[in-house]
């Protein structure tokens, strides 16, 4: 998915330091995905609080919409570098188109995972079919020894497993103890990837990976977290709990090794992601990550040179095959250099 913003800010995300909360809550914004009839999103990452959870440095929650009345999704074809793109559905279903020769559709309990690498465009368009749009759109950065791979295309199918009174789904990587086939698309980090659903007053204990931190995107909820360092049996006296609302993103330093998961009244559906602390610097504005401000004024030069000026089809992020439209423009560039935030 494109960052559609009119006037994206320009981040530096440092490698993170120490979270200071043990379950720090983090609020989304909304930012309208479009024209008049926009889709609107709810983003929990990046924000002035976190940048970063492992390698996911951007988290989009949105629906469920009524594309009737939203127009559903639309984004013509714009360019990533220096990144991948996860795409899961909860509902509904989108056409995705690449500059690498792909053409798929995103469906409920399929991943696909787009690599940017080196540089890629793609378009996403909800389909005549669909009636309720509903789902999520992440970002994984890549390391220094992998942001410029040649760009590719994976889809893969996930099956749910029973994990307490749980139904699990992992879309990437693994997840210690659950019984979920590890998924099957690349990934280069150590990254979790997973969707959980509970019943009413159901609970799942979860075993974590130490080395990971991690978050929970609540889609559907509340729910109730609690954590702790204990390496096995009951959640012990160091456990810290709180309690996650719709689209609010909950997140847990390294060295939690047990989660659990409680739903109230109402059924929960969160997705779980993980991953190393991201120990490397990162540039991000628009659709691009690089590692200075003059990276991105160079990515910015190209897509606009080549694709929105049709001077080098050829050229770092192609042309996307079967859209019918023009791609999408990058905004203007701030008017000063990159500085720090706070």
């Amino acid at each position: 998915m494109s960052n559609l913003e009119r006037h994206p800010v320009e981040l530096l995300c440092p490698p993170e330091g120490p979270a200071g909360p043990v379950v720090q809550v983090l609020s989304p914004r909304e930012v309208p995905l479009g024209g008049p009839r926009a889709m609107n999103v709810r983003r929990t990452l990046p924000q002035r609080g976190r940048t970063t959870i492992g390698a996911w440095c951007f988290a989009d929650h949105y629906g469920p919409d009524d594309v009737q009345v939203t127009a559903g999704m639309i984004v013509p074809p714009h360019p990533h570098t220096g990144l991948q793109t996860v795409s899961w559905l909860f509902e509904g279903e989108i056409e995705h188109r690449d500059s690498a020769g792909s053409h798929a559709m995103v469906r409920p309990g399929a991943v696909n995972l787009m690599t940017a690498g080196r540089g890629i465009s793609h378009s996403e368009v909800s389909t005549r079919e669909t009636t309720r749009l509903h789902g999520v759109q992440l970002w994984v950065a890549l390391p220094e020894a992998s942001r410029h791979v040649a760009p590719f295309f994976e889809h893969a199918d996930t099956s749910p497993v029973a994990m307490g009174d749980a139904a699990v789904r992992v879309f990437v990587g693994s997840l210690v103890g659950s019984g979920a086939p590890e998924a099957s698309v690349t990934v280069f980090s150590p990254l979790l990837g997973a969707q959980l659903e509970l019943p009413p007053f159901g609970t799942v204990e979860l075993e974590l990976d130490p080395a990971f931190e991690h978050g929970v995107l609540v889609d559907s909820g509340p729910v109730e977290i609690s954590a702790t360092d204990a390496p096995s049996g009951e959640l012990a006296e160091d456990t810290v709990s709180t309690t996650a609302a719709w689209s609010e993103l909950a997140f847990l330093e390294a060295g939690r090794r047990r989660i659990r998961l409680s739903a109230e009244a109402e059924p929960v559906r969160v997705i779980l992601l993980g991953g190393v602390p991201f120990g490397e610097e990162l540039v991000m504005w628009w659709n691009f990550i690089g590692r200075d401000h003059d990276e991105i004024v160079e990515f910015r030069r190209q897509w606009q040179a080549d694709v929105i000026g049709r001077d080098n089809p050829d050229g770092r992020f192609g042309t996307v095959a079967g859209y019918d439209g023009s791609p999408l423009p990058a905004p203007e560039l701030p008017t000063v250099r990159l500085k720090p935030r706070p």
